[in-house]
């Protein structure tokens, strides 16, 4: 009896790094590489957490609870499936909270110099997320630790140059 050949192992993959970092651009990028379904992280946020960081005020973790509830739900619905989630997942608790529903969660790092991410986010027209906020977000990234499941990625270069680097980064 011969076996047809395993199709290649879609993992679910969050994007993640501080906001300007092309979360959303390499996501879309690499879940089309992949042939995976793609979520945008902000579209999980409740009206009243972009009401607040469109204000100019940082969340905090009882603002982060539903929209990292909500991104879980669909990692968990992915699980097996493949998938590319945006999500900043700044700190390892919310990295953590994520794997709940999928152990194997693989998570690509978007790095690059702050003031390379503070000018592609001065640059940036109609986002929610004013410049201001990024000093607050470097405070709270807490990178990858050696347990974790995932990669950095540099952003120096243009998107297709950088999704060539998450493509190969991720285990498939």
């Amino acid at each position: 009896m011969t076996s047809s050949p395993r199709p290649p192992h879609s993992p679910v993959v969050v994007v993640m790094g501080v906001s300007g970092s092309g979360k959303s651009t390499v996501g879309g990028l690499l879940a089309e590489r992949l042939g995976v379904p793609y979520a945008e992280a902000d579209d999980f946020h409740p009206a009243a957490n972009i009401a607040k960081m469109s204000a100019g005020h940082p969340l905090d973790d009882a603002d982060r609870a539903p929209w990292l509830d909500a991104i879980g739900a669909w990692i968990a619905q992915r699980e097996g499936k493949g998938g590319v989630v945006s999500c900043s997942a700044l700190r390892r608790r919310y990295r953590d909270h994520l794997r709940q529903g999928a152990p194997d969660l693989f998570f690509l790092h978007l790095d690059g110099p702050p003031e390379l991410i503070a000018s592609r986010l001065a640059a940036r027209m109609q986002h929610f997320m004013p410049s201001e906020l990024l000093r607050s977000q470097f405070a709270t990234l807490e990178p990858l630790e050696p347990d974790e499941a995932g990669a950095v990625v540099t952003i120096e270069g243009g998107p297709q140059e950088i999704a060539d680097r998450a493509l190969a980064a991720v285990p498939r």
